[in-house]
């Protein structure tokens, strides 16, 4: 059990103001902070109703204390948490008591949950489910937590490394006794056993990307000339008038950052200034150069080519620079909008070979269609079914995991290289490991739990 001679404390609840606010506190001292400030100690899982006071006998306030003893706990160790009024004054009074006694000090960000990871509460994936489950933006993504929480993405885990010992047991016993007449890889099936796995692993990789669209959502960038519908497109997938439309081109001076919701996927939406270049306007070249900058990160292009006008070859002109600049790497969705004046409008030429979606943002045409345009580029099932919350760090110890059997598989071909195929059978045991957390670097630690909020 991780054993630290020293107590934290934290404000468990939001800054600001609330009918309630709780203060936690955990470690060797907790027990002694509750004696202090209420004069009792109360029987472990019973909430008592008591008074609040400080080292004078004042009183702070008044509500619930509950006692929480080591290891029936969240942290694993003694615990203690103080519900009293929300207000920051009375809050702060409590806790400035509390930070008094000898050994308790205050909690770093996420200390409460990784001290819950070092006693075995919860692994490493578990750990970060509670974060995702706090910043959930849809009923999706909590679902998807809640489901990592409850072991959902653990469990798989464990399934792989078993799978994968049994596999390393085979090539080891061949190693070890090079006389024996057994083919231990013949007879323990190995090579089919490696490809089941390797399937195993990549179906875990495809839940694992669900999981972290459903927390990272995807990046969309609205380019194109001015007055072709950009800012009105970005409005009518809000919802709400966000941006300034007028028929003034260059109304739009700056990028416009927004988040929608579609089908529990969170599209971050980036509305920019209108390109051109004969513009003498020094705030709308800045704009200008924003807007380049933006498309440059984004994940998906939604190119804005409106159809009214008689300028098709330069809004051609601008969707080759935008491909050019990007060196085709960004990939790019053309809307042509305004189909409501010119229904009968034919697809240039030059374009035809491209994604594009008729849409008039006015008439609401060809919006829904968008959407599912939107999920499909993205890769989103629109199911929490078998889905759990997953982060890049995990696709990247999967990557891992399957380069390593990859090679494995290939040595294992060639009897000659027994020992490499057990070293990278290890190293992809290793790379599991790291998932769960059960080798896991001190800095890598430090960056997942400093994401938290203090008290959690």
């Amino acid at each position: 059990m991780y054993y630290s001679e020293e107590t934290i404390a934290a404000v468990a609840t939001p800054a600001g103001h609330g009918g309630v606010g709780i203060i936690r506190v955990s470690g060797a001292k907790a027990g002694e902070a509750e004696k202090i400030i209420t004069g009792k100690q109360t029987s472990p899982r019973f909430a008592s109703y008591t008074d609040f006071r400080d080292s004078n006998g004042n009183k702070i306030d008044e509500g619930l204390v509950i006692y929480f003893k080591e290891p029936h706990s969240y942290t694993g160790e003694d615990v203690v948490e103080f519900q009293c009024h929300g207000g920051p004054i009375v809050l702060n009074r409590l806790m400035q008591e509390i930070l008094k006694i000898d050994k308790v000090r205050l909690a770093d960000p996420g200390e409460f949950t990784k001290r819950a990871f070092l006693n075995g509460k919860i692994d490493l994936t578990q750990a970060e489910a509670i974060q995702d489950l706090i910043n959930a933006t849809s009923i999706q993504a909590a679902k998807s937590a809640v489901n990592s929480l409850s072991g959902s993405f653990s469990g798989k885990v464990y399934e792989l490394l078993n799978a994968l010992i049994k596999i390393r047991t085979y090539v080891e016993a061949t190693i070890d006794f090079p006389d024996e007449s057994i083919d231990f890889v013949s007879e323990g099936d190995v090579l089919k056993e490696l490809q089941v796995l390797k399937d195993k692993v990549q179906d875990i990789r495809n839940a694992a990307k669900q999981g972290i669209l459903l927390n990272e959502g995807i990046n969309i960038v609205i380019a194109g000339r001015p007055n072709a519908g950009k800012s009105s497109l970005l409005n009518e997938l809000l919802g709400v008038e966000r941006a300034i439309v007028t028929d003034i081109a260059g109304t739009t001076r700056d990028t416009i950052r927004e988040t929608i919701n579609i089908d529990g996927l969170p599209v971050h939406i980036t509305d920019t200034a209108g390109l051109r270049s004969n513009t003498d306007n020094a705030v709308e070249k800045i704009g200008i150069n924003r807007s380049w900058n933006e498309i440059q990160k984004a994940s998906r292009i939604l190119f804005l080519f409106d159809i009214s006008g008689n300028d098709s070859q330069e809004q051609i002109a601008l969707f080759e620079e935008i491909i050019k600049n990007t060196e085709n790497k960004i990939p790019c969705t053309i809307l042509f909008n305004k189909t409501d004046k010119k229904p009968d409008f034919k697809i240039p030429e030059e374009l035809q070979n491209n994604t594009y979606i008729k849409i008039s943002v006015k008439a609401k045409t060809g919006l829904l269609e968008l959407k599912e345009h939107i999920k499909h580029f993205a890769g989103y099932a629109n199911t929490t079914e078998g889905i759990f919350s997953a982060r890049r760090r995990h696709l990247n110890a999967m990557d891992k995991v399957l380069k390593a059997l990859n090679n494995a598989e290939a040595n294992l071909n060639n009897n000659a290289n027994m020992e490499i195929a057990a070293e990278d059978l290890k190293i992809a045991q290793n790379s599991l490991n790291e998932i769960t957390g059960k080798y896991t670097a001190d800095d890598l630690l430090s960056n997942i739990f400093n994401t938290f909020c203090v008290g959690k």
